[in-house]
């Protein structure tokens, strides 16, 4: 994740026309009703600072236990209130590096939380693990000022496809970065608004029936 940051945060301050191009084809895009079983807000984030390219290292089995439960406290101690978390495989990117890296992390579920309130938590976060940035997603209307990004879920992807897929794309590398996996092989992709064509072309390299995906809107921050 730490390794995709800048190039993300371009994308997401792409024109006003762009944005408006891709909420557009969006509605046609649309697999599944966007905010069903959506969370209030959604946070990606990990302890691991060290960069992994090797994806047998013993580090990515790690469940990530102990930092599943410091975080829901950090969650709640900020006045928010922790859901479900779930552990994933990352697969991203690294420009600089010409490679593939490996990052085991959880997604946090969190409710009863504003934009100001899921940035502080995330900022928490950040400082306490020693992490260049934590990802978070607010969900929110299609039509929402704020929807800057989509979250695609879609069952029956590996962290094998998912890497073989990203090292075969070099598009899907440059604009979307990479992604996650669930252990029960759930892909997670989340992508600014703009590049949703981009990532419905990757999810279908994937294997993906598009009318099994879920496509959720709503706000992304990298926070550091």
């Amino acid at each position: 994740m730490k390794n995709v940051i800048l190039r993300r945060q371009l994308h997401v301050l792409a024109t006003v026309t762009a944005l408006m191009l891709g909420a557009a084809g969006a509605g046609s895009a649309q697999a599944s009703p966007a905010a069903r079983g959506c969370p209030t807000a959604e946070i990606f984030a990990t302890d691991n600072t060290a960069i992994i390219t090797d994806p047998a290292d013993s580090r990515l089995d790690t469940r990530l236990t102990r930092f599943d439960h410091e975080v829901r406290e950090i969650i709640h101690a900020n006045g928010a209130r922790p859901g479900s978390s779930t552990l994933l495989d990352g697969v991203f990117w690294s420009g600089g590096l010409k490679k593939a890296t490996y990052e085991r992390s959880r997604e946090f579920d969190v409710d009863q939380v504003g934009r100001d309130g899921l940035h502080h938590v995330a900022d928490v976060l950040a400082k306490q693990y020693h992490q260049e940035s934590v990802l978070t997603f607010r969900c929110l209307p299609r039509t929402s000022p704020d929807t800057d990004a989509v979250e695609i879920q879609a069952p029956c992807v590996s962290r094998t496809r998912l890497q073989d897929a990203l090292l075969a794309d070099a598009e899907a590398r440059d604009r979307l970065g990479g992604g996650s996996v669930t252990l029960d092989g759930r892909l997670i992709l989340i992508a600014p608004l703009a590049d949703l064509p981009v990532a419905r072309r990757f999810t279908a390299e994937l294997g993906v029936d598009w009318n099994r995906a879920v496509v959720r809107y709503g706000d992304e921050e990298f926070v550091s």
